[in-house]
């Protein structure tokens, strides 16, 4: 596992030379992304610091419970703001991600800046247009990196209850409430200190899992029942979900999250796959068990990426043709494990 001690010099003295610091999360922010730009914000604003952050697009409905989501600024309905805050920083902290691209229409401001940019993240393959990056595989999320560079940059636990619940929600939809994903023993020696701040666990469980509308809860039904395709010989499942039928369910922002994890719960099944119909593309999420790594698959084949067990592409075709493209990929793959 990665030492993060070695970082505290550097990002100290950016941080202590930063009059205006900026954080950013990737596009399409989850729980993870979200937590930890403002886990940050409120650690920095304690310092004293002028911080700002933006989102790429939108948040998912179910985040937006969470304190200071809406001092976030969402790049495409503010784009001017945004633009000024870019411009005006001389620090950058990139959270959760490790590709420019994941940046959707603020990657170009952001690479033509001046400030020092930093990037704090968990996955594979990172890219190089940084001058400091932070990153562990091996750890649950990049919320538990956050939280071991704060609690070194502060000399103990910052006792906050809105950044700890922050901290909590990165750590839970990462792991899926640590179903998956890589956490350890630190992860849960973090997990304590955290609940002994004194945050409510089951509320904050129940508003990130127990949160959705009943259309989402009968799209769900709708995608198992109906959509869901097993491919035993390949150990895989797949569900496809096409624009009509999400617009039949009142699909919201999110509402497919978490959807692409059922399959694995089939005996024999290691491989699933959520393909998303999108204006002109295919959103594509896939989750594994075991040693098929999804991560390797993704950039393969769909210029994707992430971690091993659970990464996402893209795929700019119709749906019909991007899963037919699919299953010639998987037929491969598998055929070259025999």
């Amino acid at each position: 596992m990665l030492e993060l001690g070695k970082y505290k010099k550097e990002l100290s003295d950016y941080l202590n030379r930063s009059d205006n610091i900026l954080l950013i999360c990737h596009i399409n922010p989850d729980g993870d992304a979200v937590g930890s730009m403002l886990a940050l914000f409120y650690f920095l604003s304690s310092k004293g610091k002028n911080v700002e952050m933006i989102s790429p697009n939108y948040l998912q409905e179910f985040l937006l419970w969470m304190k200071g989501s809406e001092r976030i600024n969402i790049f495409i309905r503010d784009r001017d703001k945004c633009l000024r805050y870019i411009e005006k920083a001389d620090l950058i902290i990139m959270l959760d991600f490790n590709q420019s691209n994941r940046l959707g229409e603020a990657e170009k401001p952001v690479l033509k800046s001046s400030a020092i940019k930093v990037v704090i993240d968990h996955h594979l393959d990172s890219d190089t247009f940084y001058d400091l990056l932070i990153s562990d595989p091996n750890r649950s999320s990049t919320a538990e990196i956050v939280h071991e560079l704060v609690c070194m940059l502060n000399d103990g636990l910052f006792a906050d209850i809105k950044y700890a619940e922050a901290i909590y929600v990165g750590i839970i939809t990462d792991t899926g409430n640590f179903e998956h994903g890589s956490f350890t023993g630190n992860t849960f020696r973090l997990i304590a200190g955290i609940l002994d701040t004194g945050i409510d666990k089951d509320r904050i469980y129940n508003l990130v899992f127990n949160n959705f509308t009943e259309s989402r809860t009968r799209l769900l039904g709708y995608a198992l029942y109906e959509k869901m395709v097993v491919i035993p010989e390949y150990k895989t499942a797949y569900i496809a979900l096409t624009r009509d039928e999400l617009k039949r369910f009142n699909y919201r922002k999110g509402d497919t999250e978490g959807f692409v994890n059922l399959p694995l719960s089939i005996n024999g099944i290691d491989f699933s796959a959520l393909f998303i119909e999108k204006e002109g593309f295919v959103k594509i999420s896939f989750r594994s068990r075991g040693d098929f790594s999804v991560n390797s698959f993704a950039g393969k084949y769909f210029q994707g990426g992430g971690h091993f067990n659970a990464a996402g592409g893209d795929y700019y075709d119709t749906l019909e043709n991007t899963i037919s493209y699919f299953l010639d990929m998987l037929k491969k793959e598998r055929k070259s494990e025999e």
